[in-house]
């Protein structure tokens, strides 16, 4: 008898696939040393393709059964909710996972061209990044959250550091020093939680909730106020976003490219445990006036930055403070439209950050880095990098650099226009959609023409926008005005007014990321529609979170026969 026979595979435990394949793709890399840089980019590349295909195959999946969808939950254990580890998967998981794979594939092959040699253990650490974050997608109880977390951080401390340099180095001390102080709020925040109510199991927590009593709910109400401290630390809201720009101008351009969908995991957290555990919480108006902060901090950085990178990061506090400011608003319509924008921004600044390294290197005639075993020995001198003689190169290793192509400068020009064009939200690309949908959903909260009906209507509330939501729509017209003149000003710096500088030399490896991340705006432009009724059914279904919760609780274990 076959002893695997009473414990067949089903769709459900593609929902384990995710953490699974760059745990083992780490493994693996570890084992085969820290050199063999070819092999553990081939791993890496399949690995995070296959993971990209499986979170595809989630994505379709969870869109079964009508509005409300079907999650798919995997017990880890075989031991039922709330008892056992779980890892449940919904339409939000499933959004957030193509497009952090998505960025991931590219960051990795982008890597290939050069950046995977200017330290050790690149690959390894990328995986890990990878894990962490699909284990934060998909968990289904607050302390693996934590562990996934701590996950994705540890590998972020090496991303950033990879390379060395006194620049990566101090941005690295800021970033771990804060993130340490994050990670300990959670846990103190976590264990109010428990205290209060028993458990940590996100359904479990939803259940429980309302039924607590007046002392142990404000315990838990102090727990969820530390909790969301923490996420909006890992989200760089405002006052707390001071770390992000300087940390992701010093780290190279795979890992910050990764670490743009990284900033987005605090806002995934603030948005399932608010819609799942705590719902109408008085917070929402912090939220929303956090995120408005945060929008106006943005404006003044994009209009003051002088550098690409800073750009890039301006663009993403500007990303992150439009996306909490729309989910403190409460609209189901609006909150659609915010993941819309997530999902875009999210693809065009990791293009962007991309992008920077090869317009930079153009700008300073040619300047690479040496291989690892120099990077240490050299200083670091930020993203403006000078040229590096004597580059101690095998006969046998290829030099990073490639054949020139007919029209790179135009392909350079190109790929900065569609990026500022998404970035500013400007016609006809995605980043506008997006910003149309916002105001849409802003000033007819009764949705998008899909048939999905407001909370505030149904609650009989008024659907005007209210002064808050005057200032949301008056700083999301801002921010396109000043990323259009940021990366206008920009462009004539660096297109415009370049003199003397040749024809830059580019490498498919580079080119094919960028190109493949910015095709995916222009698809979400012309898929708009569809994109959008995917994700209005999304947001409808996490304000009707007893789905979520009799998945997770109502999944049986599995017994043998």
């Amino acid at each position: 008898m076959n002893p695997l026979a009473w414990f067949p595979l089903t769709p459900d435990h593609l929902v384990v696939a995710p953490i699974l394949l760059p745990m083992l793709a780490a493994a693996v890399m570890l084992l085969l040393g820290p050199d063999r840089y070819r092999a553990q980019a081939t791993i890496g590349a399949a690995a995070t393709g296959l993971g990209l295909l499986v979170s595809v195959m989630l994505l379709l999946q969870v869109d079964r059964g009508g509005a409300d969808g079907v999650p798919a939950v995997y017990l880890a254990g075989n031991w039922r909710a709330p008892f056992g580890i779980v890892l449940a998967a919904d339409r939000l998981s499933a959004v957030m996972l193509v497009l952090a794979h998505l960025v991931a594939l590219g960051a990795l092959v982008f890597s290939t061209a050069r950046w995977q040699r200017v330290g050790v253990n690149f690959h390894p650490l990328f995986q890990l990044q990878v894990m962490g974050l699909a284990g934060a997608f998909l968990t289904g109880d607050l302390f693996n959250l934590f562990v996934f977390f701590e996950i994705l951080l540890a590998a972020s401390y090496g991303l950033l550091l990879h390379g060395s340099g006194g620049a990566r180095v101090q941005s690295g001390m800021h970033y771990v020093a804060l993130n340490l102080a994050a990670s300990s709020l959670f846990l103190i925040g976590a264990a109010l939680v428990y205290g209060s109510t028993g458990t940590l199991n996100m359904a479990d927590l939803a259940r429980r909730m309302p039924h607590l009593l007046p002392g142990d709910a404000a315990l838990a109400r102090t727990g969820a106020a530390l909790l969301a401290v923490t996420f909006l630390t890992k989200a760089a809201a405002w006052p707390l976003n001071f770390w992000l720009v300087r940390a992701y101008a010093a780290a190279t351009p795979p890992a910050a490219a990764i670490f743009a969908v990284m900033s987005k995991v605090g806002l995934y957290a603030l948005l399932r445990l608010g819609t799942l555990c705590f719902p109408g919480a008085d917070g929402n108006l912090v939220l929303m006036l956090m995120g408005l902060a945060t929008m106006g901090f943005g404006v003044v950085g994009l209009i003051a930055s002088q550098r690409l990178s800073y750009l890039a990061g301006y663009a993403l506090l500007v990303s992150s403070g439009t996306v909490l400011a729309a989910i403190g608003l409460e609209k189901v319509a609006l909150t659609a439209a915010a993941l819309y924008y997530l999902s875009s921004s999210t693809l065009a600044a990791s293009a962007f950050l991309l992008l920077t390294d090869l317009i930079e290197r153009w700008r300073n005639g040619g300047a690479v880095f040496a291989p690892h075993q120099q990077a240490r020995e050299a200083p670091f001198l930020g993203r403006d990098l000078k040229p590096l003689s004597n580059l101690d190169l095998d006969e046998e290793q290829e030099q990073p650099t490639g054949r020139t192509l007919p029209a790179n400068t135009a392909l350079l020009g190109l790929a900065f226009m569609v990026c500022a064009l998404v970035l500013a939200g400007l016609p006809p690309l995605s980043g506008f959609t997006a910003k149309i949908a916002l105001l849409t959903g802003l000033f007819n909260p009764l949705g998008l023409g899909q048939g999905v009906t407001d909370v505030a209507g149904v609650a009989g509330q008024s659907n005007t926008p209210g002064v808050t939501g005057w200032v949301f729509a008056v700083l999301l017209l801002a921010t396109g005005l000043a990323g259009l003149l940021g990366f206008s000003r920009a462009a004539m710096r660096n297109f415009w007014a370049a003199r003397d500088r040749g024809v830059p030399r580019l490498r498919l490896a580079e080119c094919t990321p960028i190109a493949v991340l910015l095709a995916g705006c222009v698809m979400l432009t012309i898929f708009g529609g569809p994109a959008l009724g995917y994700l209005e059914r999304t947001a409808g279904a996490l304000q009707r979170p007893q789905v979520y919760i009799d998945a997770v609780l109502g999944t049986p274990a599995v017994t043998a026969p």
